[in-house]
């Protein structure tokens, strides 16, 4: 039958796509970290103590005329003269971290710098089999080593990510009465010049204020510039608690936005190749991955420089993305207050844009963002009444097959007549054997005098597959579903159906809706096919999340139920 044909080729097609996409999971190109610095700094500048005991002290600082117009490297023994009157402490011991506790996040800042160097999110646990490990966004050591850091460059004295900091408490902690926590450091190496960095965290906020506030007691005029930088090693494939690998495909690396130019995106390998370098207000930079991400953002009204920066301490390179701010002066007896901000959470679509302009661009939903974007849109709503991702879906489902009831309702209406066509195109098959010219004229000829339309069934199959290629995006790109559950035996829809149920109810569909379907006229090559096309897409989908065959047994149900209405209708009354 003609209009198979198309059918069983976008079948394929898909089917094809989706095992493609598992394959790449396995076998498709790993990153391959780069052995080249573009900051080599002599060993002989390392500090005993620190975490890589050959890192030298100076070589992720940022130049001191970063915050000029025109971002320039600066050579490291300028950099290591003009702050050696800052103690080069090492990170601290394990023990020795500053632990801050919200609601949503349990930070460890390092008192070296004031680095943090732990990041737990509180409603994210790695894993449903073990909720109380949590997922933590940054690690100070080894393969998946990720910290942000900050602090102030001046050729005076100003503390910056390797000096130590002093604080009153080493535990802090955000109680139900109080709506922000404050956790100050103190910094003064006897020169006058007096810094106090203070964290700001709010209730139910993944945004971490940070500021500088310092104070002039020297006995001239202190010029400097605030600096803030992720630094990480090229991050290992992990499984974020999705299917096997779920952000196999998700972007992973490095962002800047700005106003003109919108996210401009690099990936770890070109920071070597193409170092970044550009001056705007009303930005951020971000280190983004699969569900979550980290970001500086600066005041919006401030024209920072950002910059990358690969940085190789022990042969093994590390990313770094930072932003500086203008010099400013604080005249003698006087104070001025740096101030940035630190994101560390998940991509919440529906808050981020609140946090800062543009950082909804670190959701990225790849080629089908234009169907993406409006289906989770479309999701979310639903979920706000209904309260659970599963049925959401399934509304979602329901929703679209009402969207496209008269196209699919053709399609039935032609596809029920074809049926009724088999036994006059089995006397055609008959009369003109192996001639399949005169087969397919006459074929054409009786669809013409029928009005078949035998293209009806294709334009439905179209419509679903960009749907259905858009919702897989959603379900291992959107946080807020990452490990939701349903109902029954399905606690993660963004994991593979456990029992394989769902995916041997859509075969059952499959199989029942073929019976509905005018085989006659086909060769027996296309009808194996077509006979095959249940078994494969069941293997295929008992691996995929099952939220997303949630929503194709659900397509696949309504669709008999439609078809198999419409055929006994058209059936009964003769038309």
């Amino acid at each position: 039958m003609a209009n198979l044909r198309p059918m069983l080729l976008i079948g394929l097609i898909v089917l094809s796509y989706m095992i493609w996409i598992e394959w790449q999971k396995d076998y498709g190109p790993q990153p391959t970290p780069a052995t080249t610095s573009t900051n080599p700094v002599p060993d002989t500048l390392a500090v005993p103590g620190s975490v890589d005991n050959s890192a030298p002290a100076n070589g992720d600082l940022p130049a001191l005329d970063a915050g000029s117009a025109t971002v320039k490297q600066a050579d490291t023994q300028q950099q290591a003269s003009a702050h050696d009157t800052q103690p080069q402490a090492a990170l601290s011991s394990d023990g020795e971290l500053l632990i801050v506790t919200t609601d949503v996040l349990k930070v460890g800042i390092d008192l070296t710098g004031g680095t943090v160097v732990s990041a737990k999110l509180l409603n994210y646990p790695v894993d449903l089999k073990v909720p109380e490990i949590k997922v933590d966004l940054f690690s100070r050591s080894g393969p998946d080593m990720f910290i942000a850091q900050s602090g102030l460059l001046s050729r005076a004295a100003a503390p910056n990510h390797t000096s130590t900091y002093r604080s009153s408490s080493m535990r802090y902690t955000l109680n139900q009465n109080m709506d922000e926590l404050r956790v100050p450091l103190t910094w003064d190496d006897g020169s006058g010049i007096l810094v106090t960095k203070t964290f700001i965290f709010k209730r139910g906020h993944y945004d971490i204020s940070v500021r500088h506030t310092l104070t002039n007691d020297s006995n001239e005029t202190w010029s400097g510039s605030r600096y803030d930088q992720l630094q990480r090693s090229i991050p290992p494939n992990q499984d974020d608690g999705g299917y096997t690998n779920p952000g196999r495909y998700s972007f992973v690396g490095i962002g800047f936005y700005s106003p003109d130019e919108k996210l401009e995106k690099i990936k770890f390998d070109k920071v070597a190749s193409t170092p970044y370098q550009r001056s705007f207000s009303g930005g951020w930079l971000a280190m983004v991955q699969h569900y979550f991400f980290a970001a500086w953002i600066p005041p919006a009204e401030q024209t920072d420089s950002y910059s990358t920066q690969v940085y190789s301490p022990t042969g093994f390179p590390r990313y770094i993305a930072r932003a500086v701010s203008p010099p400013v002066d604080v005249s003698v007896g006087s104070s001025h207050e740096f101030e940035s901000r630190l994101y560390v959470g998940p991509k919440l679509q529906d808050k981020l844009e609140d946090v800062a302009p543009g950082l909804g661009y670190t959701v990225t939903y790849g080629i089908f963002t234009i169907f993406s974007k409006p289906i989770y849109w479309l999701l979310s709503k639903i979920h706000a009444v209904v309260n659970n991702w599963g049925w959401a879906i399934l509304l979602l489902t329901v929703f679209i097959k009402l969207a496209f009831f008269k196209l699919t309702e053709a399609q039935y209406r032609s596809m029920a007549r074809m049926r009724k066509l088999q036994p006059r195109i089995e006397q055609l098959k008959e009369r003109y054997g192996g001639d399949r010219q005169r087969m397919s004229q006459a074929m054409m000829e009786l669809y013409k005098t029928e009005k078949v339309n035998p293209l009806g069934g294709c334009l439905p199959i179209l419509v679903q597959i960009p749907i259905f290629i858009a919702l897989y995006w959603v379900l291992i790109e959107s946080v807020e579903l990452r490990q939701a559950p349903f109902i029954l035996w399905i606690h993660n829809l963004t994991a593979r159906d456990p029992y394989f149920i769902l995916p041997v109810l859509n075969a059952s569909f499959m199989m029942m809706t073929q019976r509905l379907t005018p085989t006659a006229g086909m060769d027996p090559m296309q009808r194996k096919i077509m006979q095959f096309m249940p078994i494969g897409f069941s293997f295929l989908f008992a691996f995929f999340p099952a939220g997303l065959v949630l929503y194709w047994a659900t397509n696949a149900g309504l669709s008999l139920a439609q078809q198999w209405y419409i055929t006994r209708k058209i059936e009964a009354d003769g038309k």
